[in-house]
């Protein structure tokens, strides 16, 4: 892209929370008529990014100028009314309100001062005709599914002519024939100079329809390059920030062939459009990692195999018996524990105590007639903190007040006082100091000595092959490679994740070889 031809061009962005810095010096160019890629991993600072050019975050730092001008939004309506529309992720609509009304909400048509109602709902209709969709604009928005309710919000942006559509994760809850017709949306806007920021972790969509990308990670743009003359091994390197060199693993795993007495064995599991056939097993005493870039299914094959989320069809076996898990509950009486990947949101309860906290698992077995023994949860409270060498002032502190990696910790202790016969680590080791991340993995690596079973998920490369005894790679909500022994190598999860072959990239070599 020429130097000044940018419809949008950020530079020096940075913005700072009370807990850290979120954007450093970060930087974006679009161009006039440009479907341009955003992409990073999880905490990447993509999101924050864009909250700053729409207004709803003030930057600390840096400069942006949007159609030639120096602007600075103060909220995400002057942004609007100066030509940038958003679509998120999270529908962020009113379901109450009719689907018309959605669409128009705030630049509602008028007549003699009063709403034009056949108007709006005549446009309406036309804008999500042109979508693809056919539904009765009047009813509210609340009675249609995700899929309605996004294509609304996109009719709703395309609605405001406006010079820059950014769209996060806009087909997350489309099908393939919706994400077609909305390619479609977005190739009409192109043509007609409109420029659209695309943001999506599936990479066959990007290289479907993105002219060039630019890559985050940590809180900085680290490049932007043509789509076309980047590959996608080489993209999914960038935005983890490795090499796709050879990398040999580190840690001793079983040797191939080798099996252990079975624990969980789950069949093409399939949900919506996030799980579209995952299968993987784990043995007793073996730690099965799971990896894929965001989106790829890893979370929320944990909350399948865990009956938070009920699979819509696929088989699950636990110690040789079929098992569907309608709730925690069930997954949890079996013998299972979770540890979420969102500590703060799903994990801790921040105002309660080191032992509230810590226990809250095991109360039923803790009760006789409704009472609750509170000698027996002290006792197992202080084995635990000793056990893991947790810091805190006592058990009655709040977990609030601890470090990331003791709240890890006593969230570990939780499912450990249990005795749990498989436990799920969603991330365990993101956001806590060096030293605290050893502590847990060897942890992780005691307890499969003992039998635990474990399913491993984290987007470390290198924490992954070291811990794992074998690795589940997916790719689009699909198990793509399982890796075993000298097979666990960065390249070779890095390939399975950008192009999900199921041939190694090294046999692919010697195939080459041969001929």
């Amino acid at each position: 892209m020429m130097a000044g031809s940018e419809l949008l061009d950020a530079e020096g962005i940075t913005k700072v929370f009370p807990s850290g810095i979120a954007l450093d010096a970060a930087w974006l160019r679009v161009g006039h008529g440009e479907v341009h890629a955003l992409i990073g991993q999880n905490g990447a600072g993509k999101s924050t990014l864009i909250k700053i050019l729409t207004g709803v975050y003030q930057r600390n730092a840096g400069t942006i100028r949007f159609d030639g001008k120096e602007i600075s939004f103060s909220n995400p309506q002057h942004a609007q009314a100066s030509g940038i529309s958003t679509i998120y992720q999270e529908v962020n609509l009113i379901p109450l309100r009719s689907v018309a009304e959605n669409i128009f909400l705030g630049r509602e048509p008028r007549r003699w001062g009063l709403l034009d109602w056949r108007q709006m709902n005549s446009e309406a209709s036309r804008l999500l005709t042109g979508l693809g969709v056919e539904i009765d604009v009047r009813e509210p928005l609340g009675n249609f599914n995700i899929a309605i309710q996004q294509m609304t919000a996109i009719a709703r942006a395309v609605s405001c002519n406006s010079k820059l559509v950014i769209m996060d994760e806009p087909t997350s809850s489309l099908d393939d024939r919706e994400v077609e017709t909305l390619f479609g949306v977005i190739r009409r806007l192109k043509s007609q100079g409109t420029s659209v920021v695309f943001v999506s972790h599936r990479l066959d969509e990007l290289y479907a329809i993105c002219d060039r990308v630019t890559i985050m990670r940590d809180g900085k743009t680290v490049g932007a390059m043509p789509m076309a003359s980047v590959s996608k091994i080489e993209l999914v390197s960038k935005m983890l920030g490795k090499e796709a060199e050879v990398v040999s693993h580190t840690r001793k795993r079983m040797e191939t062939g080798a099996s252990r007495e079975p624990l969980l064995d789950a069949r093409d599991l399939r949900h919506g459009r996030r799980l579209n056939g995952v299968t993987l097993s784990v043995g007793k005493g073996e730690i099965v990692g799971l990896a894929g870039l965001l989106g790829a299914g890893r979370t929320e094959t944990a909350r399948a195999v865990f009956g938070a989320d009920v699979a819509d069809s696929g088989k699950i076996s636990f110690e040789g018996t079929a098992a569907r898990y309608r709730t925690p509950a069930d997954a949890i009486a079996a013998g299972m524990g979770f540890c979420s990947e969102d500590r703060k949101a799903e994990g801790i309860f921040p105002d309660m105590s080191v032992r509230e906290n810590m226990t809250l698992a095991l109360l039923p077995k803790l009760a006789t007639a409704g009472v609750i023994s509170r000698a027996r949860q002290q006792e197992i409270v202080d084995r635990f903190i000793e056990r893991l060498g947790i810091k805190t002032a006592g058990s009655e502190q709040r977990i609030s007040e601890l470090s990331g990696g003791n709240q890890q910790k006593v969230l570990l202790a939780r499912w450990l006082c249990r005795n749990p016969k498989l436990l799920i680590l969603d991330e365990p080791t993101r956001g806590i100091d060096v030293g605290a991340k050893g502590e847990i993995k060897a942890l992780i690596s005691e307890l499969a000595a003992q039998g635990l079973g474990v399913i491993f998920i984290s987007s470390d490369l290198d924490e992954l092959i070291e811990e794992s005894d074998r690795v589940v790679v997916l790719r689009d909500g699909k198990t793509v490679r399982t890796l075993l022994g000298v097979e666990c190598t960065q390249p070779e999860i890095l390939h399975a994740m950008a192009h999900g072959d199921a041939e190694p990239a090294a046999q692919k070599e010697l195939t080459r070889a041969e001929h």
